[in-house]
């Protein structure tokens, strides 16, 4: 966004990276997962520049960066900003996880004497949860950075005047007073930074805040366990602000749009959109009771929704238990799970290992049972990690039990803390195992089954499970970080890591590209392989397993009735993909 004007303010917005494990920043050619924050934070300072909140005569010029897609050129940005006359740079979403990386950019803006406004998870987990200043959080204070905690709706205007006087306070705290959505400034970036996001997604909140109360959860805590919504008006806005620059692809991020009280009206207005016309997809986070609320599976499908992320967690009770996790119940998960299947929406979970009670044995005896039972699309694994921000986390500081003080490993791959019954390296180790034994090729085939049997799209299918099966394989990094075609600068390391020669940097970084390129292609060529297979098969459309039985005596009332909504033109499709 840039305005004109005879004196400018320049606002650089950064969502920064996060190193991998040889202090590399994980950046890629086009990410997949979209920067609700960014958004966010842009949107409010574009309105405060509309609004000419430094007076007439000067104008707020705003740019917006996603490290995770995009290279950042410091020294360039340190130039626009100088130019300006004024101005600073706002790390905005920045996960604890990111909060080294951060430091590392806030240390060279602040070298430069540019101001650096720093919020997020990380600082607002923190300053929400601990009495004590945590280390990393002091260090930034110590180089002069600004803090921020809380929400910016309604904030960032006395951000900006503070800054642009010179005056701005240390730590701006508003967790204790979170603000009201309705009519809140909407959410809109330009299509240029979108269009970065593989499939060009962009996301927005219709919600914030959850009423449960996981103790993993960093969530209750920052956003509150009270629900405050934006009115059906603001997200048919939201949507239609998009679709004028042809985006029209959305991930919702509500921790749990389920409960949204308002998630039939928002819905229908989507319907009512895409019968407009508008081409809408949307990807939802939901629980596993969300299939009991009567209609909101079937109107989630109408309005778009091809694509939902459920938190399954664990199927064990007493993990669950454990800590808190008391909404899921494990007997409900087949029917949410066939009620997905019935709409033709891929299901992705996420699965929690390393709860106290775990064992090598019984979390792959789990993945097992999940295999056998549960007719889940994609599975994705995440180590138990004590965020700052969540009660476990607070539990573990009070009562002074060792927790890894690197932030860069709180990405949910990595053990942060001591496990009762595994070794650091058995967790570690069941975690990369994980990953192997559910997407193994005899599983790979099941789900694929499972696709054409209930209607969906076979070949989408087997694009997901190579890019979910060869992310932590490959590219040694979680879904939720991997993208498309990796990026790596030999200048940009972590602090106190050698910048290595060109001689060495160079030779090294051309074989991994072509031994990775050779991995994808080979496990691509497999699995397309494996689909082949299945569409060969002349019994195809009446497969069915343990997963997909609705019931005794359902079964076959189950499987006719999806099978019955499959098009003429999907039966087309599934006799092209078996000629293949």
């Amino acid at each position: 966004m840039r305005s004109t004007g005879q004196r400018r303010f320049k606002v650089v917005l950064i969502k920064p990276s996060h190193y991998d494990d040889d202090g590399y920043v994980i950046q890629w050619w086009r990410s997949f997962i979209p920067s609700n924050s960014l958004a966010s934070v842009y949107s409010l300072l574009a309105q405060c520049a509309a609004d000419q909140l430094l007076g007439a005569d000067i104008a707020i010029d705003v740019e917006a960066y996603d490290e995770g897609n995009t290279l950042i050129d410091v020294k360039r940005a340190i130039r626009r900003i100088r130019r300006a006359g004024q101005g600073f740079v706002g790390l905005v979403g920045v996960q604890s996880n990111q909060f080294p990386r951060a430091l590392d950019l806030a240390r060279q803006f602040r070298a430069a004497g540019i101001p650096v406004v720093i919020g997020g998870f990380h600082i607002s987990g923190c300053l929400a949860m601990l009495d004590d200043m945590q280390p990393d959080v002091q260090a930034a204070l110590d180089m002069g950075c600004i803090l921020f905690a809380g929400e910016a709706e309604g904030r960032m205007a006395g951000v900006i005047r503070d800054i642009a006087a010179g005056t701005p306070r240390p730590v701006y705290n508003h967790l204790d007073d979170l603000p009201d959505l309705a009519n809140a400034t909407r959410p809109l970036l330009p299509r240029d930074v979108i269009t970065r996001v593989f499939g060009h997604y962009t996301s927005f909140d219709a919600g914030r805040g959850c009423p449960f109360q996981c103790s993993f959860c960093t969530i209750i805590n920052v956003q509150g366990r009270k629900s405050r919504r934006r009115t059906p008006d603001d997200i048919e806005q939201i949507v239609r602000a998009n679709a004028k620059q042809g985006i029209t692809r959305f991930f919702v991020t509500d921790d749990n749009f389920a409960r949204n009280r308002d998630w039939e009206p928002i819905l229908d207005r989507l319907i009512a959109l895409r019968q407009e016309g508008m081409k809408i997809k949307l990807i939802l986070q939901v629980d596993t009771l969300c299939h009991k609320i009567p209609g909101f599976v079937a109107k989630a499908a109408k309005a778009g929704c091809n694509n939902v992320f459920i938190g399954l967690e664990n199927i064990n009770p007493a993990a669950l238990a454990g800590v808190k996790k008391k909404q899921n119940r494990i007997w409900e998960y087949r029917e949410m799970l066939q009620a997905w299947k019935h709409a033709r929406v891929m299901t992705y979970a996420g699965y929690i290992i390393g709860f106290p009670n775990n064992t090598p044995e019984s979390i792959i005896r789990d993945i097992e049972t999940i295999q056998r039972e549960l007719p889940i699309d994609l599975l994705e694994f995440m180590i138990l990690t004590p965020l700052p921000g969540c009660e476990d986390h607070k539990n573990l500081y009070l009562k002074q039990v060792p927790m890894d003080p690197g932030m860069n490993k709180y990405d949910l791959e990595h053990v942060t803390t001591a496990h009762p019954l595994m070794s650091a390296q058995e967790l570690a180790d069941v975690y990369q195992h994980a990953w192997r034994h559910y997407y193994n090729d005899r599983h790979i085939e099941t789900i694929l089954r499972r696709a054409i049997a209930t209607g969906f799209n076979p070949k989408k299918m087997a694009d997901m499970l190579t890019l979910f099966s060869g992310a932590v394989r490959y590219e040694s990094v979680h879904t939720l970080q991997v993208g498309v075609m990796r990026r790596k600068v030999r200048t940009q390391r972590r602090q106190g890591m050698p910048i290595e020669s060109t001689l060495t940097f160079y030779p090294r970084r051309f074989a991994e590209m072509a031994s990775g390129v050779a991995a994808w292609a080979s496990m691509a060529w497999r699995y397309r392989r494996i689909l082949r297979r299945v569409m060969s098969d002349p019994d195809r459309l009446s497969y069915v397993d343990e997963a997909l039985r609705a019931g005794e005596g359902e079964q076959a009332e189950f499987v006719h009735a999806v099978a019955s909504q499959l098009t003429s033109m999907q039966r087309a499709a599934v006799r092209t993909l078996a000629a293949e």
